[in-house]
């Protein structure tokens, strides 16, 4: 099922759209945010500018960064009665990027979710359950408010309290579970440790998962879990949260809803553009945006642009897997290494668990890294035999990957940290880190 008919314009119409509503983004963001009108002029850039989609190359960055520095509301194009939710990150490494919807914003929003969880399989006769901490956070409410347009129950558990989760699951019905995906496999876990198998005892169908990177490897776990048909959707606070892209049945990439979004690759080091199919960094510049125009911003996850029609019937791009982020690669003796690589080796070795943490550190002048990785049988700690086996077959098979030699250091089942939101796999203990 397609939910919308912009999902299968021609190109030729996307296209046409798209300019129109670029030209209206400039010319919103130049007259109504002084940092942007600051930013154009010095570039040397007007709105009438704007001829060609292509133009959208004169247009400056916007980086994360921006949005601190003009925080709360400084990057704001309406007044403040106009807005009617708020949203915000976290703020860990500082202050906490600021977003705001107008009312319109609010329709487009659940919009885009609309298409996203269709494009999954849900429809009206679904019952989901939103496993999303509600809060600043935009993953709970954005899936929400979408679910119910489709006209979904929508059952809003929040993140925690995982074993109520898991009773509210058996006695609700539900069918479609929303999340992150390693809250998923948490989840999955603890059903069996309350003597239900998920994939025989529930009426779970679908699961619709994002909010951190995932690897194919920890979609399959998920799916062999729970007895489920499992997709990924892509989004981030500062374009509008969940909704900008999501997987459908073909599960060859992540649809962009392109009257809504439009998308760069661009060398993450120079800046240029790139070519369909070459891997770089998604740039995105929401076209629709009354609250918060945002031009050209900087999401530093890497990926590739395709444009052939899908066999699902969508002409919009789609965007592969993301490969990792330019800010969460870590180098490691002059070797780059993405921990979504780690984890696709680890989630293809009989014996391990799902949860696992990279720890970096210095010794003397070289960086170290370590992985710390769960048993799933408790059994083998009686065999050393077994166990120096397994550990250098994980050894091996990082070596292979990576290019580089990794520490592995084996725990007892259930003893390393579980996440009810995005996961932190990685601790950086190198100094300035």
């Amino acid at each position: 099922m397609i939910w919308s008919r912009e999902e299968t314009f021609e190109r030729e119409q996307i296209r046409a759209l798209q300019l129109e509503r670029l030209q209206k983004t400039v010319g919103r963001a130049y007259g109504n945010v002084p940092h942007y009108r600051k930013k154009l002029q010095e570039a040397g850039i007007e709105p009438g500018d704007i001829k060609c989609l292509e133009d959208v190359r004169k247009l400056p960055f916007t980086v994360k960064n921006d949005m601190r520095d003009n925080y709360p509301f400084g990057l704001f194009a309406v007044p403040q009665r106009e807005i009617v939710r708020y949203h915000a990150s976290s703020g860990t490494t500082g202050k906490p990027t600021v977003v705001g919807y107008t009312r319109n914003d609010m329709e487009n929003w659940a919009e885009l979710i609309a298409r996203i969880v269709t494009m999954a399989g849900v429809t009206a006769d679904d019952v989901a359950q939103v496993s999303f901490g509600y809060g600043l956070f935009t993953g709970a409410f954005g899936l929400h408010q979408g679910l119910e347009k489709v006209g979904a129950a929508v059952i809003p558990t929040s993140a925690g309290n995982t074993e109520k989760q898991i009773m509210i699951m058996q006695d609700f019905g539900t069918t479609a579970l929303i999340g992150t995906p390693s809250y998923g496999l948490h989840m999955a876990e603890v059903a069996r440790n309350m003597g239900i198998e998920p994939s025989r005892d529930l009426k779970l169908r679908y699961g619709l998962f994002g909010g951190e990177g995932s690897t194919e490897a920890m979609r399959r776990e998920l799916n062999d879990a729970w007895g489920i048909f499992a997709t990924e959707n892509y989004g981030m606070s500062e374009l509008v949260g969940p909704g900008v892209s999501g997987e459908c049945s073909c599960l060859c990439g992540m649809h962009i809803s392109e009257d809504h979004f439009l998308p760069e690759i661009v060398d993450p080091d120079t800046g240029e553009t790139l070519g369909e199919g070459e891997c770089g960094e998604l740039i995105i510049t929401p076209i629709t945006k009354e609250a918060l125009p945002l031009l050209r911003y900087r999401t530093k996850d890497i990926t590739s642009l395709h444009y052939e029609k899908c066999d699902c019937g969508r002409t919009t791009v789609r965007m592969a897997k993301i490969q990792g982020r330019t800010d969460d690669m870590l180098i490691l003796g002059g070797v780059n290494v993405f921990p979504s690589q780690i984890e696709e080796v680890l989630f293809n070795i009989d014996g391990i668990g799902p949860h696992y943490q990279i720890k970096v550190f210095k010794k003397g002048y070289l960086d170290k890294i370590e992985i710390d990785v769960e048993l799933i049988d408790e059994n083998l700690l009686d065999s050393f035999a077994l166990l120096e086996n397994l550990n250098q077959n994980i050894r091996t098979r990082l070596r292979t990957v990576l290019g580089i030699d990794a520490k592995v250091n084996l725990h007892e089942p259930r003893t390393l940290a579980r996440f009810e939101g995005k996961a932190k796999r990685v601790i950086d203990l190198r100094e300035g880190k």
